[in-house]
């Protein structure tokens, strides 16, 4: 069984990276650092040298592969070992490049082809504007916070937008004037609470709706008898609270077991 993994982007832009190896799979990795702005590096002695923090793996040799994986970690460097997950500080996940839009496919090394095949039924959704998007909203960063000062508020005021059919939908159609008009026109966003009434413990019954209002909500409120497995499909950094704690202003999900909503 694969081990769970922390999903991370590294910034390797003008940083130097390690590639060892020769053939398709070290070249693929080169591809892949080079997309990213990162330095290849084949030299493993001058890759340390220089400062490198990741190195990639890719001898067709197995001892010369475990080898200079010994070597890179005693140096620090976290590395990557092509096919071989057990030698690995980190995997490569599958890519979805809509910049500066990214979305990434893993499974902790499990399977390859299950990551691509994924990417491959996500990249069809997405358009090709939504790049374009989140330039747009980045742009006008500061337009939003004056808009909507309070950021509890102005976190609803975009989970509105970008929810399905909302003015800022990631998979419909925009124009360059999108994310000014929605600043001009969107109506106030007030706090809401909700009740999630589950009529299973496993994630994957959960509705549409369900789903939506967990990944939206600044705190949950549920007892000790709610699975971990519901909990996690919220956000991360949305409060956890008992029932009969103070909750905060912002969008408040309770989640209770055996009711109808």
């Amino acid at each position: 069984m694969t081990l769970p993994a922390l999903p991370l982007f590294h910034k390797i832009a003008g940083q130097p990276v390690i590639v060892l190896g020769h053939g398709a799979a070290a070249a693929a990795k080169a591809r892949l650092v080079e997309r990213a702005g990162g330095r290849v590096i084949d030299d493993l002695a001058l890759g340390i040298d220089s400062g490198a923090r990741l190195a990639f793996i890719a001898h067709d040799d197995d001892s010369a592969l475990c080898a200079d994986a010994v070597r890179a970690r005693c140096a620090g460097l976290l590395v990557n070992v092509v096919d071989r997950p057990d030698l690995c500080d980190f995997t490569t996940p599958s890519l979805i490049d809509r910049a500066p839009v990214v979305i990434a496919v893993g499974t902790s090394g499990a399977s390859a082809g299950l990551a691509k095949a994924l990417r491959l039924r996500i990249d069809a959704l997405l358009p090709a504007r939504l790049g374009a998007l989140a330039d747009a909203l980045f742009a006008a960063r500061a337009a939003i916070r004056a808009r909507w000062p309070d950021s509890a508020t102005r976190r609803r005021a975009l989970d509105v937008a970008l929810d399905a059919g909302g003015a800022l939908d990631p998979l419909g159609p925009h124009d360059e004037g999108a994310v000014a008009r929605w600043i001009d026109d969107a109506a106030p966003s007030r706090p809401a609470r909700h009740v999630i009434a589950l009529q299973s413990t496993d994630p994957d019954d959960l509705t549409l709706r369900q789903a939506r209002l967990l990944g939206q909500a600044d705190a949950l409120v549920a007892g000790p008898d709610i699975p971990s497995a519901i909990l996690a499909r919220a956000r991360a950094d949305a409060l956890r609270l008992a029932p009969g704690e103070v909750e905060p202003a912002g969008m408040v999900v309770e989640i209770r077991l055996g009711l109808r909503s």
